[in-house]
């Protein structure tokens, strides 16, 4: 239609036909922010994107969404009643392409091994290490 201001099946130009959602992030309450970003930038290669005092956000030149790390206790944080930390149960995980040689990079670099490398029956291989505020970071190639 000429003049529209939407593209070709009635979405607005730049919007996605699935809700318009173009990235995401996903933020973590950590006791130390500039420790957990220092972790990621420093052994998987990931780049500082903003940082303020208590909070880093981080992205992968590779892609993939960006992490947020926010330290423990902000007042800005909200809701307020879900402002404790992020390290149980929660897991980082990235898929990589020569899990077992990264490894031995990482393991001769003195980080913290949580769980040596072992391969599941569906084929995830997988190793998970620990960074400074206790979150598992989680290396997977499917083999």
């Amino acid at each position: 239609m000429a003049g529209s201001s939407t593209a070709e099946g009635g979405t607005p130009p730049g919007a996605s036909r699935r809700g318009g959602i173009s990235a995401f992030a996903i933020s973590l309450n950590v006791p130390d922010p500039e420790a957990s970003a220092g972790f990621l930038t420093g052994h998987f290669g990931f780049v500082t994107e903003m940082q303020d005092d208590g909070f880093v956000s981080l992205r992968h030149p590779d892609g993939g969404s960006n992490i947020i790390f926010l330290r423990t206790g902000l007042p800005t944080f909200r809701p307020k009643e879900r402002a404790g930390s992020a390290g149980e149960g929660l897991l980082l995980a990235m898929v990589v392409d020569d899990l077992d040689a990264r490894h031995r990079r990482l393991v001769d670099a003195g980080i913290d091994v949580r769980t040596p490398p072992e391969t599941e029956p569906w084929g995830e291989r997988y190793v998970q290490y620990r960074d400074p505020n206790g979150i598992t970071v989680q290396l997977v190639q499917w083999v």
